[in-house]
C-alpha cells in the first residue's frame, strides 16, 4: 500500500481560488466601461473580431484587454519584488543576463559513444557551453546492448552506453572538470552517474569539481513518460541515495532535475506542468528529509527542467510564478533559513511535441518564440530543439542553428539587456496570478488524495493530462486551433530532407565490445561488487557507494540493473481508460 510522500500539507491556495479578482467601480474601471460603448462598440459593429474566443495553448479564456482591475490584488512588492531578492519572481540573480548568459546546450545523443563525442566536441568548438547528454532505449531501461530485448534499438534515440567503457569514450577529450554535464536519465540513473564519476576520477577529476545534473526523477516516469522499472517506494529509495551521496561529495552537483517537460509532452497544461512538477518535488524533499538530510543542504541540490511551448506570454508566467510559488513554499512551510534554499533553479527546452514534420523548416520560428520565452522567463539554462527533430536525430547543419537561435537572442534581441523586461505587464501579471492561484489549487486535489505516490497509484495525474492532450487534439482536428502548415497553410511538399546518418555497423561493434569486456575484466572483483551491492539493497544502507564500486570493477549496466530487479521487483502499471 502507498504511504504519502508528504511529511507536511502542500501549499494551500490562497485568497480564494485561481484568478484575479477585480474591484467594483473604480475610476479605471468606468473609464473601461466608457471606451467600450464610445469606441469599441462602434469599431467592432463595422469590424468583428477573428474568433468569438481567444485561448492560451492550454486553452485558457484571454480577455481582449487587461488592466489595472485585473491586479486588484497584485503587491508590486510582495508580489513582484526585485531580482534576486525574495520571492524571485523577476529572477534568481541581481543582475539576470546583464552578469552572465544561460547556459546553452544542446541535448545529444546517438549511436556509439564515439559517434556521440564527435557531435559534442562539433557544439563545444560552436560555442556551446554546456553537455546535454540523451541515451537510447536498451540504457534509459537499464538493458546492455547484447540483450535480445534491446535488439534494433541501439543508439535510434540517443547514445547506447553499457558500462564504463562506453562512458570513457563518451567524454575522450573532454575537459569533464571545466564543462557541466547534464544526463537525461531516470530508472539507471545511479549507475550512469556512477560511471561519470569513474571515469572522471580516473582522469584525475575530484568528485568536488564535477558539475552538472542528472535527470534522476522517477516520478514523473510514473506520471508522464513511463520509463519506470521498479515500484515508487524502492525507486524513491535510490533517488534519496542519490541525494545524500551528492550533499555530503558533490558540492557542484544537482542529483535531480525535477522535470515538467516530460509532463507537458504528454499532453499536459502549463499549469499542469508547473503543479505537478512542483508538487514532485516537494515529495523528493519530504522523501530526503524523513532520511534524515537537512532542508538547507538538501533544498539547494534541487534543479527544475521546465518545458518551453508556443504560448510566450503563457510560458513566461509559468517560470515566473514557479520560482515565486517554490520560495514561498520553502521559506513558509519548510522553514528553509538559507535563501539559496528558495532559489527555483531553471534548465528549459524548446516544445519538441509542437515541431511538425511538414514544412520542417518553420520549426525555426516556433524554436526561436519558445526560446526567447524562456529567456524571458529567465531560465539559467536552455536547449533549442532542431528543426529536422519531427523526422529524425537533428543532423549537424539543423543542430547549429539551433545553438545560433539562441546566441541571437543573447546578442541580437535585446531581451538579455535587462532583467525581467515583461514585468509590470497587465496580462502577463494576471496571468503569472491565475497560474500560482490554480496550482495551488491541484496542489489542495493532489492532498487529498493522499499525496503524490497515493495519486499516481490512483491514476489521477495520467487522467489529468490524458484529458487536456484529447482537448488540445479536438481543438486541432475541428480547426478551432491552427497548426501552421498541419490543418492550415499547406503545401504539397516531399518530406526526404537531409537527415543523420549513423554508423550502420555500430550495433554490432557495441556488442563486440561488450563481449570482449567480460572476457577481460576481473571476474572476480565484479562478482564481489555485485555481491555486496545486492546486499545493500537488501538492507537500507545507501546504494551509491556500492554502485560506484561496481562502475570500477567494470560491471555492466544492466549487470547492476538486475540486482534491482530481483530485490525490488518491476512496476506494472494500472491502464487508465
Amino acid at each position: 500500500m502507498a504511504t504519502p510522500m508528504a511529511t507536511r500539507a502542500l501549499p494551500q491556495a490562497r485568497n480564494g481560488g485561481p484568478g484575479p479578482r477585480p474591484r467594483k467601480g473604480s475610476a479605471a474601471g468606468r473609464s473601461r466601461e466608457r471606451w467600450e460603448a464610445e469606441t469599441l462598440r462602434p469599431f467592432m459593429e463595422r469590424s468583428p473580431e477573428r474568433a468569438e474566443e481567444f485561448t492560451t495553448t492550454s486553452s485558457v479564456p484571454v480577455k481582449r484587454l487587461y488592466t489595472s482591475e485585473d491586479l486588484s490584488s497584485f503587491d508590486e512588492l510582495e508580489d513582484l519584488g526585485f531580482p534576486g531578492e525574495f520571492p524571485f519572481t523577476r529572477g534568481v540573480y541581481p543582475t539576470m543576463y546583464r552578469g552572465r548568459l544561460w547556459t546553452m546546450r544542446q541535448f545529444s545523443g546517438f549511436g556509439t559513444a564515439n559517434e556521440t563525442n564527435a557531435r559534442l566536441k562539433y557544439l563545444l568548438a560552436h560555442g556551446q557551453t554546456g553537455l546535454s547528454i540523451a541515451f537510447d532505449l536498451p540504457t534509459l531501461y537499464g538493458y546492455d546492448t547484447d540483450d535480445p530485448w534491446a535488439g534494433g534499438e541501439f543508439g535510434k534515440c540517443g547514445v547506447g552506453v553499457s558500462s564504463l567503457q562506453d562512458m570513457e569514450a563518451l567524454f575522450e577529450g573532454i575537459p569533464v572538470g571545466d564543462v557541466t554535464t547534464s544526463m537525461t536519465i531516470n530508472s539507471p540513473a545511479s549507475t550512469i552517474w556512477a560511471y561519470y564519476i569513474v571515469n572522471g576520477l580516473k582522469r584525475g577529476v575530484a568528485q568536488e569539481r564535477m558539475g552538472g545534473t542528472i535527470q534522476n526523477d522517477i516520478l514523473k516516469e510514473y506520471i508522464a513518460q513511463k520509463e519506470f522499472l521498479f515500484p515508487p517506494v524502492p525507486s524513491m529509495r535510490l533517488v534519496v541515495d542519490t541525494f545524500e551521496y551528492a550533499v555530503e561529495h558533490m558540492p557542484r552537483w544537482y542529483p535531480i532535475s525535477v522535470s515538467g517537460y516530460h509532463i507537458r509532452e504528454a499532453g499536459s497544461t502549463a499549469v499542469q506542468e508547473l503543479a505537478f512538477t512542483l508538487a514532485d518535488g516537494f515529495a523528493y524533499l519530504d522523501a530526503g528529509i524523513e532520511r534524515g538530510l537537512k532542508v538547507d543542504d538538501l533544498a539547494p541540490k534541487l534543479s527544475f527542467f521546465w518545458n518551453a511551448h508556443n504560448d510566450l506570454f503563457e510560458e513566461v508566467a509559468k517560470f515566473r510564478a514557479g520560482r515565486r510559488i517554490f520560495a514561498r513554499v520553502m521559506r513558509d512551510r519548510y522553514g528553509a533559513k538559507n535563501p539559496r534554499s528558495w532559489v527555483l533553479k531553471a534548465h528549459a527546452q524548446t516544445a519538441g511535441c509542437s515541431l511538425t514534420a511538414q514544412q520542417a523548416e518553420i520549426n525555426v520560428a516556433r524554436v526561436t518564440i519558445q526560446a526567447l520565452a524562456a529567456v524571458l522567463g529567465g531560465t539559467q539554462s536552455l536547449h533549442s530543439n532542431s528543426l529536422d527533430e519531427a523526422l529524425a536525430l537533428p543532423s549537424d547543419k539543423a543542430v547549429r542553428i539551433a545553438l545560433r537561435t539562441q546566441q541571437i537572442i543573447a546578442h541580437e534581441s535585446g531581451a538579455a539587456s535587462t532583467v525581467d523586461p515583461l514585468a509590470g505587464s497587465y496580462y502577463l501579471e494576471a496571468l503569472t496570478e491565475q497560474m500560482e492561484e490554480e496550482a495551488m489549487a491541484y496542489f489542495d486535489r493532489i492532498e487529498a488524495l493522499g499525496g503524490v505516490i497515493a495519486a499516481i497509484e490512483k491514476n489521477f495525474f495520467q487522467r489529468e493530462i490524458a484529458d487536456a492532450a484529447y482537448r488540445y487534439q479536438k481543438e486541432i482536428d475541428e480547426r478551432k486551433r491552427v497548426i501552421v502548415g498541419v490543418n492550415d497553410f499547406t503545401i504539397e511538399e516531399d518530406l526526404s530532407p537531409t537527415l543523420l546518418e549513423m554508423d550502420p555497423e555500430g550495433e554490432r561493434k557495441q556488442v563486440e565490445r561488450l563481449k570482449r569486456l567480460r572476457k577481460t575484466r576481473d571476474g572476480r572483483r565484479a562478482q564481489e561488487a555485485l555481491r555486496r551491492l545486492e546486499k545493500a539493497a537488501e538492507g537500507d544502507a545507501n546504494t551509491m557507494p556500492h554502485i560506484i564500486e561496481c562502475a570500477k570493477a567494470y560491471v555492466t549496466l544492466q549487470e547492476t540493473t538486475d540486482v534491482f530487479r530481483r530485490v525490488f521487483g518491476e512496476y506494472r502499471e494500472r491502464s487508465v481508460y
